[in-house]
């Protein structure tokens, strides 16, 4: 598949997006949205691939949307073309796990579509924010409903309304990032954490993905009955008598993902 905005690569069982409009620093229009959710869609139906990384450049994971194309619309451009439902909703139902390597700016919409993603590791130098209000608009991309469930009310409101700018380390004291690592080593540290992740059983990573989610939109005893059940199906797979053998065993276990 050819590209204008994204390159994709594979490595082993990892596929690799990084967002490329590095004039703009990867501002978000609607046909690198479309090349981002074909990919995703891509590596999610390829067999061999078992995680995916979402990734920018060292100044820019994305800087926001492309807000010269947005101020063309109006209510009805916005309304009927289904602006960001469109191909920005399908990420969320991407079923493999997605790491987000942000370095540099992710504000607005790029803050936004880091959030869509499973984990984020951010470089020291990563800065969130979703500075909307200063546009005389708000995030509509999840940054109002995403964002307080990873740093509480309090931070979101005052992200939101003020549009403070988060650096990396309290990104991660807040829980908005799972870690933060030196710029030069942040797409080798991704990378091998994808690897990782990769090298499980792909449909037991799957649901785990799918259970994890799940606690966020339902009540706690409604989401332990959702894991407790899919816990019990792992017990049909192939899999999980691999993985507790080869514990028993003690040598690696060799998944067939199956």
């Amino acid at each position: 598949m050819s590209h204008q905005y994204i390159l994709v690569q594979k490595k082993d069982r990892v596929g690799l997006i990084t967002l490329n409009r590095p004039a703009v620093l990867n501002a978000l229009n609607d046909t690198l949205m479309d090349e981002v959710c074909a990919a995703l869609a891509h590596f999610d139906a390829d067999e061999e691939i078992g995680c995916m990384v979402l990734t920018g450049s060292d100044k820019a994971f994305a800087a926001g949307a492309d807000i010269g194309v947005m101020a063309q619309y109006g209510l009805m451009d916005v309304y009927k073309g289904d602006y960001i439902t469109r191909n920005w909703a399908p990420i969320s139902r991407i079923r493999k796990p997605i790491i987000a390597a942000v370095a540099g700016y992710a504000l607005g919409g790029g803050c936004e579509l880091a959030m869509l993603c499973d984990i984020i590791i951010a470089a020291d130098n990563a800065k969130f924010a979703q500075p909307e209000v200063k546009l005389g608009t708000m995030p509509g991309a999840g940054g109002t409903q995403r964002l307080p469930r990873a740093v509480s009310k309090a931070k979101a409101m005052d992200m939101c309304l003020s549009a403070r700018m988060m650096d990396a380390t309290e990104a991660e004291r807040a829980g908005l990032v799972s870690r933060v690592v030196p710029l030069a080593q942040l797409l080798s540290e991704v990378i091998k954490t994808a690897e990782t992740i990769a090298s499980y059983s792909l449909p037991i990573v799957m649901m785990i993905k799918e259970a994890v989610n799940r606690s966020y939109e339902t009540g706690l005893a409604e989401g332990v009955h959702f894991e407790r059940r899919l816990f019990y199906s792992t017990f049909a797979s192939e899999d999980q008598k691999e993985g507790m053998h080869a514990f028993l065993e003690k040598r690696p276990a060799h998944f067939q993902h199956k």
